[in-house]
């Protein structure tokens, strides 16, 4: 709490514009959250919501750091530090582009909030309960209804996706579910010297055991990944070019090949991944109880209950005791077609700024504070153009999180042209030029 306090001082002397501009109304949220109010001059255009989170997940410097991660240490025109990437780049050039329009007179025409949650990377299922929860509820209650959301997500992929010629900008229109799943085996404790033919270890991770052996079906392109793979279809070779281009016909075979790799099984199917598994207290004694948890992330084909159902057919063994811990259901599926404004505005930036990149829906496989606002709008989208090379994923939530300096600066003027480009009243053509920061 001291650190979050200690950032909202350095806000203040680093924006001082947003702080004290008459165009801006600043409230606090749940003592450490933030939520902006910029009040446009046509009260007829709905507002939308730019989202962002404070918090960081932990760090230590003697996990292999090139620089301590709380320095922001450049080296070789990359800054170093945790949050770079997850979330304080997007929130910093939210902020300090926000702050250099406020400079040069500019006064929206429609009005937008931005939200900055500090709860995001709270473990398990409560993640954003304090933080984004409250701002959504506060909008609520309040009557606000928005035409989108943008936060953190997805990014532009460059020589990420095997045999795709050129970057892509991923605009994701979902996200997955997710569950974290208990199971429990217990009997009468007994001395090692006298074992029963089967422990309460065995029991249990022979059930697990068939978790692993026998994932969730294939349920690729019965979802939005679909719509990805498709729009990138044009940007791969032959005979990826064909069989992307007719994914009602070879949906069962793309599926296979992307299943082989765990980056791209994600795409496919409900992912399992047993995450903990505790048993025993003393070497001579057999436990009286064995526990794991299973963490597993929804396709959108899917729903929860339907997961649960498939797990208790797949243990099929009454004496392990199967638990649903948390949940919830896939993401509803975001608009992304032509008369679609927040992904088409979106779309309209990134282009504006990057004409050779290929932009297409995409799903997110983890989830964000942007999932709490689905009863405000429709249309929620999960992007930033974070510039994502092979081997920049691994630094996410590992070590040396990092962005360039330059990358700092597209994501500056990435917001300053989404905020002006939002003030229209109907969709724009698909090209101009960007506005000059």
């Amino acid at each position: 709490s001291l650190t979050l306090c200690v950032c909202f001082v350095i806000a203040l002397s680093t924006f001082p514009t947003i702080f004290s501009s008459r165009l801006v109304q600043h409230e606090l949220v749940a003592n450490y959250s933030h939520l902006f109010w910029v009040k446009g001059s046509q009260p007829d255009l709905v507002p939308y919501l730019l989202l962002a989170h404070i918090d960081v997940v932990p760090a230590s410097e003697s996990d292999g750091w090139e620089a301590p991660p709380f320095s922001a240490k450049e080296i070789d025109g990359f800054i170093y530090g945790r949050g770079t990437i997850d979330d304080k780049g997007p929130l910093v050039g939210i902020l300090q582009a926000f702050e250099y329009l406020l400079m040069k007179g500019y006064a929206p025409r429609r009005g937008f909030y931005i939200g900055l949650g500090h709860d995001e990377e709270v473990i398990n299922n409560v993640s954003g309960f304090n933080g984004a929860m409250n701002i959504m509820r506060i909008l609520k209650q309040r009557g606000v209804q928005l035409s989108f959301v943008l936060d953190e997500g997805l990014a532009i992929l460059d020589g990420v996706i095997s045999g795709l010629e050129g970057p892509a900008a991923l605009i994701g229109i979902s996200e997955k579910g997710s569950a974290t799943v208990k199971l429990s085996v217990s009997m009468v404790p007994g001395h090692a010297s006298m074992p029963p033919r089967e422990s309460t270890i065995g029991i249990l991770a022979a059930a697990v055991k068939r978790l692993e052996d026998n994932p969730m079906p294939r349920s690729f392109g019965l979802g939005p990944e679909r719509g990805m793979f498709e729009h990138l279809a044009q940007k791969f070779r032959f005979p990826m070019k064909l069989i992307m281009s007719n994914l009602w016909l070879f949906s069962p075979l793309l599926g296979r090949v992307l299943e082989r790799k765990q980056e791209t099984n994600a795409f496919v199917r409900t992912t399992t991944a047993v995450t903990m598994f505790n048993a025993g207290v003393k070497v001579n004694v057999i436990p009286s109880l064995a526990e794991a948890y299973v963490n597993l992330r929804i396709h959108s084909a899917q729903s929860l209950q339907e997961v649960v159902d498939l797990i208790h057919s797949t243990v099929g063994d009454q004496r392990v005791k199967i638990e649903l811990v948390d949940g919830f259901d896939p993401l509803p599926v975001s608009s992304y077609d032509e008369r679609s404004f927040g992904f088409q505005i979106i779309k309209k930036t990134v282009l504006d700024m990057f004409p050779t990149v290929t932009v297409a829906p995409g799903i997110c496989i983890g989830n964000t504070d942007s999932r709490h606002f689905k009863d405000l709008t429709s249309d929620i989208y999960r992007f930033a153009p974070l510039w994502f090379k092979p081997g920049d994923a691994q630094r996410f939530h590992g070590i040396n999180e990092r962005i360039s300096k330059s990358n700092l600066e597209e994501l500056v003027a990435f917001y300053f042209s989404l905020i002006q480009n939002c003030d229209i009243n109907k969709l724009p053509e698909p090209h101009t030029s960007v506005h000059e920061l």
